[in-house]
């Protein structure tokens, strides 16, 4: 058991499971942005046929894990466990499709860093031998989001320049005990950061922190250097974070400029359309790794990414309590290809 820890964070998975099947459904602002032509679906307005936002982004979750389960060519009876989360509180986007979709359901919170943390426990779970196939999903909406920890958007608040703009989006992976790749092959678990940003606006500089130290302890217990892999990406950071961590990260000794990237920087054109510092939410990397990475790794124009999900840890009672913003991120490293050494 010893073997399959490389330091403190890093588990290297000694039977990694392969992602088998993904889905990533989008909302209209989104699917104006530079990657609409990786997502399943995009939506034609922000309610999907329902009469509330939270009811969308719980559809929109449900929807993504069908359509992934159904791209794996099972069904919802031979998927072993659900692993998801969402923003909201009690998780109940996640719980509330879970009800629909009647797959055995762990419900996670890791906040903007659920995808990666879905996947680091689903993977944990198939190489331990307690499942054959799971899903891994996370959702979050704009509106609900936005309701739940800023202000209504009824009340016309203008918004700071340096904040983003969550996404209104959701995706799911079906990874799986056998399958042709890629494989999830190491998961490194983040640990809380908290620099004592208490603005719940200004996401990308409170996450920042917590991501660079995922990165860090992921090189240095497992050796890599940066450009082992073909794309280091963070999920949540947008164009204020992705500009604090090149800087963090090449004070703690790694050059990352040539392979990294922020999902947040990626799925929005900030001036076209007027996001500000970019995109967050569960529903950033899950959309882009779900959409994006996984038809580039389709297409043999990425083999290595290493995936970093932030996530902020408050909630509107801790923000009203004057607390500051704890912040977590996971990692995951995707390969088409098993290699040989760490």
């Amino acid at each position: 058991m010893a073997g399959k820890r490389l330091g403190k964070q890093t588990l290297k998975l000694s039977s990694p499971p392969s992602v088998i099947s993904s889905a990533a459904i989008v909302g209209p602002k989104e699917g104006e942005g530079p990657l609409s032509q990786y997502f399943d679906q995009i939506l034609t307005d922000d309610y999907f046929g329902e009469d509330s936002w939270e009811k969308a982004e719980s559809k929109m979750l449900k929807e993504a894990v069908k359509s992934a389960v159904k791209a794996s060519g099972r069904s919802n009876t031979n998927i072993d466990f659900m692993f998801a989360g969402d923003l909201l509180n009690q998780i109940v986007s996640s719980s509330f499709a879970a009800r629909e979709l009647q797959i055995p359901y762990i419900g996670l919170y890791g906040a903007c860093s659920t995808m990666a943390e879905s996947l680091c426990m689903g993977s944990l779970m198939i190489d331990g031998g307690f499942a054959e196939a799971i899903v891994c999903a996370t959702s979050s909406h704009f509106c609900s989001a936005e309701r739940q920890y800023r202000f209504p958007l009824e009340q016309g608040v203008q918004r700071p320049p340096f904040a983003q703009w969550t996404v209104t989006g959701a995706g799911a992976a079906v990874i799986a005990e056998t399958g042709s790749g890629p494989y999830i092959t190491h998961a490194t678990i983040g640990k809380v950061q908290d620099f004592g940003i208490k603005d719940a606006n200004n996401m990308g500089a409170a996450m920042a922190p917590a991501a660079v130290d995922t990165i860090t302890a992921h090189l240095n217990e497992t050796g890599r250097r940066p450009e082992y892999y073909d794309l280091i990406i963070t999920g949540d950071l947008g164009n204020i974070g992705k500009a604090i961590i090149l800087d963090m990260m090449q004070k703690e000794g790694y050059d990352i400029t040539k392979v990294y990237n922020d999902c947040g920087s990626m799925i929005f054109d900030s001036e076209k359309q007027d996001t500000h510092a970019g995109g967050s939410g569960c529903g950033c990397a899950a959309v882009v790794l779900n959409g994006y990475i996984a038809k580039e790794m389709k297409k043999g124009n990425i083999n290595k990414v290493l995936l970093i999900a932030t996530g902020a840890l408050l909630s509107p009672t801790t923000t009203w309590q004057g607390e500051s913003i704890p912040c977590i991120a996971h990692a995951v490293a995707i390969e088409k290809t098993i290699g040989v050494g760490v």
